[in-house]
């Protein structure tokens, strides 16, 4: 599954380093943070969409904790 979702990302440098960090957790097929048009894109397993979803926030969060990620 392949959704994507409204983020503010404060700077490009912080939207690479979630891009990143994200790209590394099980489940996650892509992944994309664009500081430009401020979205977040997941691709995931299906049946574990959700809560890789949550993970992936978590986490882009401890890099960046002032983002705010609209699910």
């Amino acid at each position: 599954m392949k959704k994507k979702f409204k983020c503010e990302v404060d700077c490009a440098n912080c939207a690479s380093k979630m891009e990143e960090a994200v790209k590394k957790l099980e489940g996650v097929k892509d992944a994309s943070v664009n500081f430009l048009t401020q979205k977040f894109m997941l691709e995931a397993e299906d049946d574990r969409f959700q809560e890789i979803l949550e993970q992936a926030v978590a986490t882009m969060q401890k890099v960046e904790p002032d983002c705010v990620i609209e699910i």
